[in-house]
């Protein structure tokens, strides 16, 4: 059975494709902090791989890192989540990031490659998956999650029907048909969207939680960038995508009724938010977790991503250990994850991050 996040934190047991898909780079991040409480490694070379949705998290991190422990040498190549879990099983890594949790068999794999021990899942970033949306004259649109299904199912096919209606009273929405636009390829952000609906609304959402969409009619688009592109050019359009593309092109994105006492904005609070409403689901010293996507808590927005970084809990190579705890250390800190906001990501909760960096804290 799982156990609540802050109950593990508290009794000391004890997050946009992602995968192959294209990120939007709003800038290079913030400037690295002048005041640094790094604990910096003295040497070492960590290799990394894997999900693109942390592309920017980890170029922010590695600048920071570096400016402050020059004697370390960081590489993030963003190949996607399943080219960093083959990288790492193949040790041909230290660092390995997924935005969605080891398989079983991955895990058992891990063990040729973790010496003694196996691969654990670490939570060191969130994304919040927006709804972005194209509709002249309409800038504030609320939608619950059985609507949301139905419009991406082609089963809710016009802006006006009475549906979207009842949850916008306020609102005079045009006869304008719904075009529905989703991804072409395979992706960790269309699986976390597949499981948010799947969970929230599974009378009308029957479509496994797959990297692959299989919803029916729409239109198909490659990467989030190209989904975001195609809503922006298309009145009536709504399709799925990183929040950092919806400020990118300037979309509005619907607020979320998700019974709590007011429909919940996406943004990096409010996705933390919802981020510290998962449960670890994982056993030992994994920290793999499992989502509310029926939570109701206020400001809690529940289509969020979470990208691990995969490491070995025993087995690590001597010499990468000392810069490899220094590296993970610093990305769980305060000072590692209070940037990530600005550059449209959600911090950890901090008893998610205590809890990374009790368990980094444990690497050998």
């Amino acid at each position: 059975m799982g156990t609540s996040v802050a109950a593990a934190v508290a009794g000391g047991a004890l997050l946009l494709s992602a995968c192959g898909s294209s990120t939007a780079v709003i800038d290079d991040g913030p400037e690295p902090t002048r005041t640094s409480t790094i604990a910096c490694a003295t040497r070492g070379q960590l290799a990394a791989s894997g999900s693109s949705a942390q592309q920017n998290a980890m170029k922010h991190w590695t600048r920071t890192y570096r400016k402050a422990c020059p004697g370390v040498e960081i590489r993030y190549v963003p190949i996607g989540s399943g080219g960093g879990v083959a990288q790492f099983l193949r040790g041909a890594t230290v660092i390995g990031g997924t935005d969605s949790p080891l398989k079983a068999e991955e895990v058992e794999r891990s063990r040729e490659v973790c010496r003694g021990g196996r691969a654990i899942d670490l939570p060191m970033v969130g994304g919040p998956i927006a709804i972005g949306y194209n509709l002249s004259g309409v800038r504030d649109v609320v939608l619950d999650a059985p609507t949301l299904a139905k419009i991406f199912d082609s089963e809710i096919t016009m802006w006006n029907a009475p549906e979207i209606q009842r949850l916008n009273p306020g609102t005079r929405f045009p006869a304008t048909p719904i075009s529905t636009v989703h991804r072409s390829d395979e992706s960790g952000t269309t699986q976390n969207l597949n499981a948010y609906l799947a969970g929230a609304a599974p009378d009308e959402w029957p479509y496994p939680k797959d990297k692959a969409w299989q919803a029916k009619g729409g239109q198909a688009a490659a990467g989030s960038d190209g989904v975001a592109s195609r809503v922006q050019v298309t009145d009536g359009a709504i399709g799925y995508f990183e929040l950092s593309f919806a400020k990118a092109k300037d979309l509005p994105t619907v607020r979320l009724d998700t019974g709590a006492p007011e429909p919940v904005a996406v943004s990096a609070a409010t996705a933390s938010a919802g981020i510290a409403t998962a449960h670890v689901k994982g056993t030992g010293q994994d920290m793999a977790l499992a989502f509310d996507y029926r939570t109701k808590a206020s400001g809690a927005y529940p289509i969020v991503l979470v990208t691990y970084e995969i490491v070995c809990d025993t087995g690590n190579r001597i010499e990468v250990l000392p810069a490899l705890k220094s590296f993970l250390t610093y990305t769980a800190s305060a000072e590692g994850q209070r940037d990530l906001a600005r550059i449209h990501y959600a911090p950890l909760p901090e008893d998610v991050a205590a809890r990374v960096r009790q368990v980094v804290a444990g690497l050998s």
